[in-house]
């Protein structure tokens, strides 16, 4: 006969092994609670922000598609402006991190807990990368419009292009002449008409 399902119960109960893994249990459980709400907290915070900055992207160009103002929401809670700009909290989940990518590394732009402090960081970032595009748009235009009307040289005037290529032959020539004295110089010691 098999024993009562009461009875298989009240020792698994008993039993310190399932007590353990009660207690194991209920620890998962209590760190998954917590990192939800660290994780919804941090969220909060990043919402705040872009709630902050969200008339400063109102003022954007819609044609401008660098900025996207928006969270990610993974492991690790972002605010993302653009492709390689995001905000996102510190160790101490109260810290406001602004942070670049670079060819370099990460750069921190800003890091603070007053949320107006980065905002204002984020804002001037925006601007900055408003003016930089601006500015080699007209410098793009300049520079086609300097290509296509290349300036004529002037009698007995070099134009600088001519300069660098007359540099480099006469670095070519020199160095050729160079080379045909070494190995002259080595076949004759070679040779024997050297030191003896």
């Amino acid at each position: 006969m098999s024993d009562p399902v009461e009875d298989k119960d009240a020792r698994q109960a008993a039993s310190p092994l399932a007590s353990a893994i009660r207690d194991v249990k209920n620890a998962f459980a209590d760190r998954d609670d917590v990192v939800v709400d660290i994780r919804e907290a941090q969220l909060t915070r990043l919402e705040m922000l872009a709630d902050e900055l969200k008339p400063v992207f109102a003022d954007i160009p819609k044609d401008d598609e660098r900025f996207d103002l928006a969270i990610s929401a993974g492991s690790q809670p972002r605010l993302w402006i653009d492709a390689v700009a995001h905000v996102t909290m510190g160790r101490d989940r109260r810290t406001y991190r602004f942070l670049h990518d670079t060819l370099l590394g990460r750069t921190v732009l800003a890091e603070s807990a007053d949320m107006k402090q980065v905002a204002g960081q984020v804002t001037r970032y925006v601007a900055s990368r408003m003016v930089e595009r601006q500015r080699l748009l007209e410098g793009d235009s300049e520079a086609v419009r300097s290509f296509r009307q290349e300036p004529k040289a002037e009698a007995g005037k070099e134009t600088p292009r001519r300069r660098t290529l007359a540099g480099a032959v006469g670095m070519v020539l020199m160095g050729g002449v160079v080379g045909v004295v070494l190995v002259l110089l080595l076949a004759w010691f070679a040779g024997g008409g050297g030191l003896r």
